[in-house]
Order: structure tokens, then C-alpha cells, then sequence
């Protein structure tokens, strides 16, 4: 293993590239939407909604509501002998997620949608927070840039009651008559991955009674697309400023690898195109948890079953193995949550990343939070060159994202798993500290009763 003391070629970052990545290609967007939609047509079915994929025009109002999807490029020196960069997607400080690329291209479609027909749109989603956290921000912008009223848009998010601690606070928590239109809902049973199902179910089979009561559609957002669709803007970003090559590798802290699926979808418009050559397109690395390992096993066992993991065996209260370089060596328990927003289990996404990867090249590691926090000063020192450091105590940080790519990033090249690696791309897909944002009043959430959970959400979405 590399000794993190010796970290003499890790420096402050030499070099920072920053771009407003959805406004510089906002014109690229219905090419992406050619893509990946076959059928780019609203659908009005208030039972299965769609806004369709047309996107407002790029004018002064669109650009002031864009403002926030920055993105920058930085050098953070070396690790083992590789180039080491940070692709920074957190940059907006209403959020520190990547989320808010995706949310603000989600929002923009109602918009138009809107404009176009006479008609509200209200979004509804599932989300462990970060997710929840930009459709609201958007939501907002969108007012505040004179883009829509609460009349032609709003947005109702449910997060899992373990995520509370990363829920925000803002005009939509605080104005009164704001947050009852836009209500922030928390499901207090014990299944975190029961919120999707939850919200598929309220926008699904309860569309009719909330288009009578509040006059729009309500539209159940999480999907794939609407992802991919903004996410594609991290290739056309690293093509600007620093083109692919053969020995890249792109590292991604994932839960269903959204993120990087997006990039993938943006290289291969490039591709197509002829923008950029198929044979320089980046390998790419998964990094997990052991709460839901799921898209490491499924690449290198063909399956999600947790049958997949390593033998380990417990010794002095922790849980060991040595057979496998793709798993902690050490861990508290073997089925840790490191990050709760990585909660998704058995996802959809595998095969494609699976192709990818196989394709690409790559690999996945899942880290231990034992081994986050071995890592943490390392990390810290690489994270405070971007002029947002980790907080000084572990505890206050409440997005572990970036921690967590970087732990795999090193974990995987100490052993061994990117031999092709001559650099890598981490993706910065958040983090951030407790200290960085207000959190909500516990009387402006709704609780919402596993027992009978869409009676509570249509009462506070539609009441």
C-alpha cells in the first residue's frame, strides 16, 4: 500500500477550469434528447404524465435560472504515480450536489411544458435528500426568475426518515403558504427504498383526484432520462477542456450510477458525432458501500445476491477478509451505511454499466467507513484545494460522496484493480458539512404513516 504520510506530489490544485456546462451546451441538449427518447411527445395521461423533452428557449431569464450549474476542472497532484483531478459538480451552495444539474434540465421541461399548453405541472419524487434537496432549489429558481408560479409548477419530495439530517431549509420551508405547496415529506417507516414506491404509487394512482383538486399534473420524475440527460454535460465539459485518452479512468461514488451512465451517453454522442474517438473513451471505476453493494457484485458476478461477498470472518468486534481486493479488508459490520443517500438495492442500471465497464474498461471497489476515516486527513488535504474543505471532525460531514470516491479511488490503485489507470477523474458528485446549510424546522416536515402512506401525501400535496 502506498504510505498516505508520503504524499509529496499532492499539492494544492496547479489548475482550475470553471464553465457554466448546461448554458455552454444548452444547444446540444436535443441532440442528447434524440438520443436517448424515442418518444419525445408530452404524454397527458394524468396517470402516467410526461412533460415531454422540448426545452425553452436559452434567453436572460433562462441563463439567471441556469446561474448555478458550474462545474470545474481541477489538478490535485499525484497518488501512486497517477494523475490525480477532481471534477468538481458541486459547486452550487444551495445544494453541493450534483443534483442540480439534472433537477434544473427536469424543471426546465415543465416549464416549457407549461408555456406550451396552459398547464401546471406538479412534480413528485422520491429522493434520500440530495435529489429532493435541487428539485426544490430549482423549483425556486424558477419563481424567482419569473419562470413559473406556484399556479404552473410545484414539487413534492418524500425522503426516508433516516435522511432527515440532510434536508434543507428555504423560502420553501419558511414562506408559509410556499411550503404547503410545496410540502417536504418524510416517510417514518423503516425501509428507505419504500419512498419510491410510495411516491410511483401517489403519482400513479391518485393523478386523477390531484388534477381535480389543484387544476396539474402531477408527474412522477424518476426516471432514468431525466438524468441522463443533463448528466451528458460532464462529457461535453471534459472535451472542452481536457479531451480523453487512453489510461483515464473516472472515478464515482454510486448508488445506481446515473452519473456515470450520463457521461457515458455524452461520450457516445461525441463519438457518433465525430466529435471524439471511440478508442479514447475513459475506463470507469464504481465505488460502494456495504449497505448496498449491489452494482460491484452484479459486475463481477452477473448477479445482486450478497451471496457474492467475500468470506469474512469476525475477529475483536470488527469483520475481516483477504480474498477479495474489490471489498474492505476491515469493517465494522457488513452491512454499514456509510452514505444513507446510497440506498438503492438490486438497481436496473447494472447491465448497462456492466457493459460499459467491459467494454472501457474499469472496475468497482466498495470501501468501509473504517477505511474512509483512515483516509480522512489525505482526502481533507486534496478536498482544501478546491477552496471547500471537509470539516475538521468526520461527524460534522453529512455528504460523504467525494470521501468515498477518493477512499476507492487510492484502495484501488494500492491494489492493483486499475492497472491501465495513468489518471484519474474523481468525480466530485457532493459534500458537505452541517455547518454549510439550515436545516429545516421538524414542524415544517409531514410525517407520512407506512400504514397508510398515500392517504398522508395526498392530503399534503393536494389538500
Amino acid at each position: 500500500m502506498t504510505d498516505m504520510t508520503d504524499m509529496t506530489e499532492q499539492q494544492t490544485a496547479q489548475s482550475v477550469t470553471e464553465a457554466n456546462v448546461l448554458v455552454d451546451n444548452w444547444p446540444l441538449l436535443p441532440e442528447v434528447v434524440d438520443l436517448v427518447a424515442e418518444d419525445q411527445e408530452p404524454r397527458l395521461e394524468a396517470d402516467g404524465f410526461s412533460p415531454g423533452f422540448a426545452l425553452p428557449v436559452l434567453d436572460d431569464r433562462l441563463r439567471e435560472y441556469l446561474a448555478p450549474a458550474r462545474a470545474r476542472w481541477l489538478d490535485l497532484g499525484q497518488y501512486a504515480g497517477r494523475e490525480l483531478r477532481l471534477l468538481d459538480l458541486a459547486t452550487n451552495p444551495a445544494t453541493h450536489t450534483t443534483k442540480t444539474f439534472a433537477s434544473l434540465v427536469i424543471v426546465a421541461r415543465a416549464i416549457e411544458f407549461s408555456r406550451r399548453t396552459g398547464h401546471g405541472v406538479y412534480i413528485v419524487s422520491p429522493t434520500s435528500a440530495n435529489k429532493g434537496t435541487a428539485l426544490r432549489d430549482a423549483v425556486l429558481r424558477a419563481y424567482d426568475a419569473g419562470l413559473a408560479t406556484p399556479e404552473t409548477l410545484r414539487v413534492a419530495v418524500i425522503a426516508p426518515h433516516s435522511c432527515v439530517g440532510k434536508l434543507r431549509a428555504s423560502r420553501l420551508t419558511d414562506d408559509p403558504e410556499l411550503r404547503r405547496l410545496n410540502p417536504l415529506l418524510v416517510n417514518t417507516g423503516k425501509a428507505d427504498e419504500d419512498v419510491k414506491a410510495i411516491a410511483r404509487e401517489f403519482a400513479e394512482q391518485h393523478a386523477h383526484d390531484v388534477r381535480d383538486r389543484t387544476g396539474m399534473f402531477p408527474w412522477f420524475s424518476l426516471d432514468l432520462r431525466n438524468y441522463l440527460i443533463a448528466d451528458t454535460a460532464r462529457a461535453f465539459f471534459e472535451n472542452d477542456v481536457s479531451p480523453s485518452h487512453a489510461g483515464r479512468v473516472h472515478a464515482h461514488a454510486v448508488s445506481s450510477a446515473f452519473g456515470l451512465l450520463g457521461y457515458h451517453e455524452g461520450r457516445r454522442l461525441l463519438e457518433t458525432t465525430g466529435r471524439a474517438d471511440a478508442g479514447d473513451r475513459a475506463a470507469s471505476l464504481l465505488v460502494q458501500h456495504l449497505a448496498t453493494p449491489d452494482m460491484v457484485l452484479h459486475l463481477l458476478h452477473g448477479s445482486h445476491d450478497r451471496t457474492g461477498l467475500p468470506p469474512y470472518a469476525e475477529r475483536d468486534g470488527l469483520w475481516h477478509q483477504d480474498t477479495s481486493p474489490n471489498f474492505p479488508a476491515v469493517a465494522d459490520a457488513l452491512d454499514e451505511a456509510i452514505e444513507p443517500t446510497f440506498y438503492t438495492h438490486r438497481p436496473t442500471t447494472s447491465p448497462a454499466m456492466d457493459a460499459i465497464i467491459g467494454q472501457h474498461g474499469g472496475s468497482g471497489v466498495v470501501v468501509s467507513r473504517r477505511e474512509c476515516l483512515e483516509r480522512y486527513d489525505v482526502v481533507s488535504d486534496l478536498v482544501a484545494a478546491t477552496g471547500r474543505g471537509l470539516p475538521a471532525d468526520p461527524a460534522e460531514l453529512r455528504e460523504w460522496s467525494l470521501l468515498m470516491a477518493l477512499t476507492g479511488t487510492f484502495n484501488a490503485l494500492d491494489r492493483g484493480l486499475l492497472p491501465e489507470a495513468s489518471e484519474v477523474v474523481v468525480h466530485g458528485s457532493g459534500w458537505y458539512a452541517a455547518s454549510e446549510f439550515d436545516a429545516p424546522a421538524p414542524d415544517v416536515l409531514t410525517a407520512v404513516d407506512p400504514a397508510d402512506p398515500i392517504g398522508s401525501v395526498l392530503k399534503a400535496v393536494a389538500g
